[in-house]
């Protein structure tokens, strides 16, 4: 993945999902090639399971949702592992998400720029990343800042 690119970016709306429906489950498939370097952004109601490849598992699955308050929050998830990997294996895995991460996020936020037209308020709802893993030091939800900072630096340059 690396740098973010729009240009190199495909997004494919799932009906009936469209730039105003769903908010909440709204959900994000996002997977890459590495002989291209170009994402494909699948959004709808259900995740894009066809499009995700079994034996590497290196897509990144984000989905809106609420907190307990009724707070809009972006939840996403990558999957390191599931017992089938060592602990090696496993820990390379989870520090090329880490590192792969922030270009993941800017080609889930830019590529539905139009429902953040139509949601203003989730440009400032917090992003969090699931890292599943049965080893514990890779299993953990970090903080991403919001949509709006992704934004800012697509549009800025960084």
């Amino acid at each position: 993945m690396s740098d973010f690119n729009p240009q190199k970016l495909k997004v494919t709306l799932i009906p009936p999902a469209n730039s105003v429906q769903p908010i909440e489950g709204r959900k994000y498939t996002l997977t890459h090639s590495d002989i291209t370097a170009e994402l494909f952004l699948d959004i709808g109601y259900v995740y894009n399971y066809e499009a995700i490849n079994r034996k590497m598992r290196d897509e990144v699955l984000a989905e809106w949702k609420k907190d307990e308050q009724g707070r809009f929050m972006l939840v996403g998830m990558a999957y390191v592992d599931g017992g089938e990997f060592g602990e090696i294996v496993s820990g390379i895995r989870f520090n090329v998400f880490k590192k792969e991460m922030d270009t993941a996020i800017k080609g889930i936020v830019y590529g539905d720029l139009s429902f953040y037209v139509n949601y203003p308020v989730l440009l400032d709802a917090p992003i969090f990343i699931y890292y599943e893993s049965t080893y514990p030091q890779y299993h953990q939800t970090l903080y991403y800042g919001t949509p709006r900072q992704y934004l800012e630096h697509i549009y800025n340059g960084s």
